[in-house]
């Protein structure tokens, strides 16, 4: 189960990243964000809970950047420059 937790966290980050990279999804989008902060969540605690600190830094870190970038996007976006 542990691992099925992983992989589906692993799973959602990389599919957006993808996306984002082939233009699908702009990564100032809820559509991009939350999927980011969603499974960079999962997988910093997951890390945590294994005691794999290098993890739970660029884990968390991806999760906390992407849960603000929600928050801005639910407040009105980003300026167009």
């Amino acid at each position: 189960m542990e691992q099925l937790v992983q992989i589906l966290g692993a799973v959602a980050v990389l599919a957006a990243f993808v996306l984002a990279q082939w233009r699908v999804l702009d990564t100032a989008s809820l559509a991009y964000l939350v999927p980011n902060a969603a499974g960079s969540a999962v997988l910093a605690v997951d890390a945590w809970l294994g005691g794999e600190w290098g993890f739970v830094l660029l884990e968390g870190t991806w999760a906390i950047v992407s849960a603000l970038g929600v928050a801005r996007a639910r407040r009105g976006g980003y300026a167009k420059s």
